[in-house]
């Protein structure tokens, strides 16, 4: 098969963490026989320093002419210090979501055998965990009518939602309900927002299309302590924007590090795959950084093309890179930590 990659290594560690992304999937393409183009393009601080926006015509271009985008990180710290900045990093990314319409960030929680005793949460807690949590990603309040007021004393941020938004989301969980548990459950705040009853009653109206998936509702808030306490009591979960930004954030730490978590965002065209983390200036430039959340959404992205064997093979050597303790600092506990470079090639030289 022959893939063309949009490459947007992004900022921060972004660079580090896809470059050895980029070494998994070019020896997945030589041991399964495929030809991969790689489009790099910029976004986040990087644009903004190079052409003075974060997400360019030029890369737009390059991300919607591919078949799929692998994403680094975005953000860097002179932007999160100066609140008056008026063109900022993140900015590219919800511009990214919404030309690029992806519609649907779909965040996987799960365990990694060989660490989980590494986790902030007792064995017993999150033993078989395997969870998917299904952020809408370009409506609700991060998208909605906001402003200041009365001298600027008064700030406001509106959270809209139209119901075709909202169906969108939900039959992609109905549906990937139905390949797992068919189990499937829907988080908002009913008792209070009037866009969270919108979002109740749209889920139960499609119930009836989907008579093997049991659906259960449940309070952001209750959800929030539930999924520290049983997490593996949840399969498919669906939320709004915010709701989601905060509950994947939560149940990343699941595993034991937000280094280790993939993510796609999906729409009705190109797709987007990425870790979860940020782009971590801390580390940036002293390849230090975990690469696997990377390799892992590579993994993803294999499977969205349905190459199951190449996904597989990827998650395979990544297990086996974690038992074998071939780690980044983040993981190392006093043992021997290996660079980003090093995990990189020992991982796409052990494909």
């Amino acid at each position: 098969m022959k893939l063309n990659i949009a490459l947007l290594a992004g900022d921060g560690i972004g660079p580090e963490v896809t470059a050895q992304a980029v070494k998994v999937v070019d020896a997945i393409a030589e041991k399964y026989n495929h030809e991969i183009t790689w489009q790099p393009a910029l976004t986040g601080a990087a644009a903004i320093d190079a052409v003075g926006e974060p997400y360019p015509d030029s890369t737009h271009e390059v991300c919607a002419n591919a078949d799929a985008v692998l994403f680094g990180a975005i953000g860097h710290p002179r932007f999160d210090n100066d609140p008056s900045a008026k063109v900022r990093p993140e900015q590219g990314l919800l511009k990214m979501r919404q030309k690029l319409g992806l519609f649907a960030n779909v965040r996987p929680t799960f365990t990694f055998p060989s660490l989980i005793d590494k986790s902030p949460l007792k064995r017993e807690r999150i033993e078989g965990t395997d969870l998917i949590i299904l952020r809408e990603l370009t409506g609700g309040i991060y998208f909605g009518e906001r402003g200041r007021k009365d001298g600027d004393n008064t700030a406001y941020d509106t959270m809209t939602y139209e119901r075709h938004e909202i169906q969108r989301l939900a039959e992609k969980g109905f549906k990937m309900a139905m390949k797992r548990s068919k189990k499937l459950c829907c988080v908002d705040k009913a008792n209070v927002l009037e866009s969270s009853r919108l979002w109740r009653e749209t889920v139960q109206a499609m119930e009836k299309d989907y008579p093997e998936v049991e659906v259960s509702y449940e309070f952001v808030d209750a959800v929030a302590m539930r999924l520290v306490q049983w997490p593996s009591a949840y399969d498919v979960m669906i939320t709004a924007n915010l709701f989601g930004d905060i509950l994947t954030d939560e149940a990343s730490v699941i595993s034991g590090s937000m280094g280790l978590m993939p993510s796609s965002s999906v729409g009705s065209k190109v797709s987007l795959y990425e870790p979860i983390h940020g782009s971590y200036p801390q580390a940036a430039g002293k390849d230090i950084a975990n690469p696997l959340a990377t390799v892992l959404s590579a993994a993803m992205l294999f499977e969205d093309m349905d190459l199951s064997d190449e996904a597989k093979a990827i998650r395979d050597v990544v297990n086996k890179s974690l038992a074998e303790g071939i780690v980044t600092e983040d993981l190392s506990e006093g043992g021997k930590a290996y660079k980003t470079s090093e995990v990189g090639n020992w991982l796409a030289a052990n494909l």
